[in-house]
């Protein structure tokens, strides 16, 4: 029986031939809607229809990697078994959801059997969901990951969620989430729409719930913290570490593990970091609260570095982190990092001061040596307190207005405005129309170390307008090029076009760029493969002049010609080693320079004739 949407009128008794026209609009409409909501959009979730008798049932990917479908009697279901711990075990399938649906309703049955949980307290049997819209990318949703630890027989389940306005692709992935042990079985798995007013309803009223539950608990914490400060709103308890606990370790600090040790020196006690082998992060992690009323705090330690070498990054290094966290004990913002390098000749005393953010309830320290490849970093006499933000806060006002004024937009190419192409006849240097031109102008640094750079656009538009500059210098390097750079993701698209808006504001103002490949001693074979896609990039551009490598030393002429092997006895940190398994064995070190003349050549194969 379908109750009937009549708007508050009543169908008449003997209804004329409208009324019986209206009322048969009403129930096919009504019986749309009622169709559409009970729909199903996954197909053959109960795994019964298979096309092919010894293949996956239609829809579902083949089994593998511990999951196959499992028969018993007449029904067929989806078997997840781990075969050894830590082992992640998981099927896929991925479903179309039409735009109108707005929320959905998915049902299931489940088993589980001689399961225990991994490592973690989620590394248990979950069926984990994902969003993706058109393109492909994932789709940010408030999405359920149901899951359990504990055996059962055949049970029922039943979750319910928002379709995102970008949601148009829903992954569901039943798994085995690196646990010790288990089986996993999932049958009549349904995807309904169903509405969305009582999920939305639920979710708000969750959420208000949980804002105010975290609100009292911040403003609890905040006054504990405003109660237990110390002498002058001292926030870290026995940060000197001198006053002893139970177990004769230093009181509200405990014992420490993992690489971590108390040592004394006389009558002092100091906290040690040591690295055991290279890459390995050691770190200690201290949640601070703070007093409601700190709007900007100082930091102040003693430490010693000794032994130290740095990681595969620049900032591998021995470094204290900082962390703000909000009342849901989520990150609301960072503090730039206070880092070391170099050896210590005993104890140095360092400071910080930075301002709390809004909403900020806690503060955590996290002193580490940061995946370095070895040293000791002892650390010694901790102290945060709250201070006058005033001085802070004027100069995070005058840095914004650098900032603003530093921010030059990309410009889009006026090739009437660029300058004629260069070409050399014997020592001169000619336009195209054959004048001679002097190239007085500047070096505009920063991209060969930092593939973000740091303010070229601006740099370029002074040195141009301001200082006259007719040429700009760019050093680049390959690997950011490449997107091949730490912290790059995109292939290094941003970085190419960050050179590419360099050279189009010069060029817009009839100045040249120089593009300098910025290594040193001589050139390889990576180096070969830049100046392929670069040369390719701006080949014949009247403005680009190419500059093939930066820095030749230490070789003969021959060698920085030809190639050939370069010795490198003191391998420097800001020299590629590349070595041949051949220079290897042979106990060599150094590496194989291709010679100059391959970047030439690599330059002129593309057609690029740029001087």
């Amino acid at each position: 029986m379908i109750a009937l949407p009549t708007h508050g009128r009543r169908l008449p008794r003997n209804p004329s031939h409208e009324n019986r026209m209206l009322f048969r609009a009403i129930l096919l409409l009504s019986l749309f809607a009622f169709s559409t909501q009970a729909a199903e959009l996954l197909p053959n979730g109960d795994f019964q229809s298979a096309t092919t008798p010894d293949g996956p049932p239609d829809h579902w990917p083949a089994a593998k990697g511990g999951a196959s479908y499992v028969k018993e009697g007449e029904n067929r279901y989806l078997h997840l078994v781990s075969s050894k711990q830590d082992e992640m075990v998981m099927t896929y399938r991925q479903v179309r959801v039409p735009k109108d649906v707005k929320a959905i309703e998915m049902s299931w049955r489940q088993r589980t059997a001689d399961l225990k949980k991994g490592k973690q307290a989620w590394f248990d049997a979950r069926i984990m969901l994902q969003w993706k819209n058109a393109a492909g990318e994932k789709v940010a949703g408030k999405l359920p990951a149901p899951n359990t630890n504990k055996n059962s027989d055949w049970i029922e389940k039943k979750v319910s969620f928002l379709v995102p306005e970008e949601g148009l692709t829903l992954e569901i992935m039943p798994t085995l989430f690196r646990v010790e042990a288990g089986s996993f079985d999932i049958d009549d798995l349904s995807l309904k729409a169903t509405d969305p007013a009582p999920i939305e309803a639920a979710n708000k009223a969750k959420a208000e719930a949980d804002a105010a539950k975290q609100a009292a608990a911040a403003e609890k914490r905040q006054a504990n913290a405003a109660k237990n400060a110390g002498t002058e709103g001292e926030l870290i308890a026995n940060g000197n570490f001198q006053t002893l606990g139970k177990g004769e370790v230093p009181e509200k600090w405990g014992a420490m593990k993992e690489n971590l040790s108390w040592e004394t020196e006389g009558d002092n006690r100091f906290l040690r970091f040591k690295s055991p082998e290279a890459g390995k992060m050691v770190m200690l992690y201290r949640p601070i609260d703070l007093p409601k009323d700190a709007k900007a705090l100082e930091f102040k330690w003693s430490y010693r570095l000794a032994d130290f070498k740095r990681g595969k990054e620049n900032y591998f290094d021995a470094r204290i982190l900082f962390q703000f966290l909000g009342a849901d004990g989520k990150k609301i913002s960072e503090a730039s990092p206070a880092g070391a390098s170099k050896n210590t000749e005993g104890w140095v005393d360092k400071s910080k001061q930075f301002l709390v953010p809004e909403g900020a309830v806690t503060l955590v320290l996290m002193p580490a040596l940061f995946q370095a490849a070895s040293g000791t970093l002892d650390l010694d006499n901790l102290s945060l307190k709250p201070v006058d933000p005033a001085v802070l806060i004027a100069a995070a006002e005058a840095k914004a207005v650098l900032d603003k004024a530093a921010q030059i937009d990309p410009e889009q190419p006026n090739p009437a405005k660029f300058p004629q192409e260069l070409r050399v006849e014997g020592t001169k240097t000619l336009t195209k129309d054959g004048k001679e031109i002097w190239l007085q102008g500047v070096n505009v640094d920063s991209l060969q170390w930092n593939h973000k750079g740091e303010r070229v656009m601006k740099s370029t538009l002074v040195a141009i307008d301001d200082w006259k500059a007719n040429i700009i210098r760019l050093p680049i390097q390959e690997t950011f090029w490449f997107g091949k750079g730490s912290g790059q993701t995109d292939g290094g698209k941003a970085y190419r076009e960050l050179v590419d808006n360099v050279v189009v504001l010069a060029a817009n103002r009839g100045a040249y760029t120089m593009l300098d490949l910025h290594r040193f001693r001589a050139p390889k074979r990576e180096h070969v493969e830049f100046w392929k896609d670069c040369a390719a990039k701006y080949k014949n551009h009247p403005a680009v002049v190419f500059e093939i490598f930066n820095e030749p030393h230490g070789i003969p002429w021959e060698v920085w010609r030809n190639g050939g092997f370069v010795e490198d006895k003191k391998a420097p940190a800001d020299e590629d080693n590349f070595l041949t398994p051949e220079e290897k064995a042979a106990g060599k070190k150094g590496f194989h320079s291709v010679g100059v003349q391959a970047l030439v050549n690599a330059v002129r194969e593309t057609g690029a004739k740029n001087v």
